[in-house]
């Protein structure tokens, strides 16, 4: 069992970076929720807001760290130059999917969405997380502040589920290979 050295950034990307973090914002909507909208909230300890800004502040890490390494890792990689004379496109991703009318749209609306859109989770996500990290529970009592803050983590989520629906489906179509061959398990051979 092998995989190539960019198939394994893509994973990394996608997977550790891109579905933590999704997975992340449920706990993210029911701190939110129990601090500033319940009915009976619940009142942070100075530990508790500390864990909770903790929280908040590696999802905006991870968020970072999706996009950074997205941008300066894998997107080389999927717009990589076509050598002259290559005939077969499956290992320049962009070129591939340009030169099919069926598969285009995949990189003028799935890509440039991807690559652009993906930015306001990082972004969100921080200012989202300093303003918790400064009011905490009484973000309860400032509606203005806490609709911001709401609002910055569904811009965040939104703009997430955007980039990640799109990176699977380029993954698919496009996906980026190449780079050294990893091997991570080697299969028994059985003589005959």
């Amino acid at each position: 069992m092998e995989i190539t050295l960019h198939d394994a950034m893509t994973v990394i990307h996608g997977i550790v970076f891109g579905a933590f973090l999704l997975l992340a914002y449920s706990g993210l909507a029911a701190g939110l929720y129990a601090t500033t909208l319940s009915r009976n909230p619940w009142v942070l300890s100075p530990g508790e807001k500390r864990a909770f800004s903790l929280y908040f502040a590696t999802m905006a890490a991870l968020a970072w760290a999706a996009v950074i390494f997205g941008a300066y890792v894998i997107y080389p990689w999927y717009r990589a130059k076509l050598p002259p004379g290559v005939i077969d496109l499956s290992a320049y991703p962009r070129q591939f999917l340009t030169s099919n009318p069926s598969t285009t749209g995949w990189h003028d609306i799935g890509m440039e969405w991807k690559e652009h859109f993906a930015w306001f989770a990082p972004i969100c996500l921080t200012a989202a997380a300093v303003v918790f990290a400064q009011y905490g529970s009484r973000l309860r009592g400032l509606s203005g502040l806490r609709s911001a803050v709401i609002g910055l983590c569904a811009i965040a989520f939104v703009a997430t589920g955007v980039a990640g629906f799109f990176g699977a489906m380029l993954n698919k179509y496009a996906p980026v290979r190449g780079g050294a061959t990893i091997v991570l398990m080697r299969g028994e051979t059985h003589g005959r």
